[in-house]
């Protein structure tokens, strides 16, 4: 079992799933508060594959996202302050056998393994599915609302 971190070993990597960046960025969701704070704090590293920025950048040209167009320049400029691009390193023993049912979410789970991410952050079914495999690999995989609250939790520990 992962020992417990607490916000002083920071700055760790996160990586974060295409609809956990559209409520951190896009929708300003109240769970990503926290996440954000550190990142602007320069406590969290948040790290993401050139793969996810085109996803990003396709997912945010659909119709449905018409109504947010204007927030979308703020959206790339909040990508160039706190994103990192990697490409993950090739796996091996059982980060290999971590597989997605949903193949389009593998490159998130990749990327974390690949670069040494504390967290992946998702609200995905089939990436959380994942969640008790991977926590002896060294990676939590969270919702953010979780992830939140144990962020809260050390900061008033």
């Amino acid at each position: 079992m992962n020992s417990p971190l607490t916000l002083i070993d920071l700055p760790l990597r996160i990586v974060l799933d295409t609809n956990v960046v559209l409520d951190a960025l896009l929708f300003r969701d109240a769970h990503s508060k926290r996440l954000n704070d550190l990142l602007d704090a320069g406590r969290l590293h948040w790290v993401a594959s050139e793969a996810m920025r085109t996803e990003l950048a396709h997912v945010l040209s659909r119709p449905a996202f018409n109504a947010w167009r204007d927030r979308e320049a703020a959206v790339w400029t909040r990508w160039a302050q706190t994103c990192r691009l990697a490409e993950p390193r090739p796996l091996s023993g059982a980060a290999l056998r971590l597989r997605c049912t949903d193949r389009d979410d593998q490159m998130f789970i990749d990327l974390a393994l690949g670069c040494g991410a504390r967290w992946l952050l998702s609200r995905d079914r089939a990436v959380l599915k994942l969640a008790k495999r991977a926590r002896p690999l060294g990676l939590d995989i969270l919702t953010p609302a979780v992830w939140a609250a144990q962020m809260e939790e050390q900061r008033q520990a």
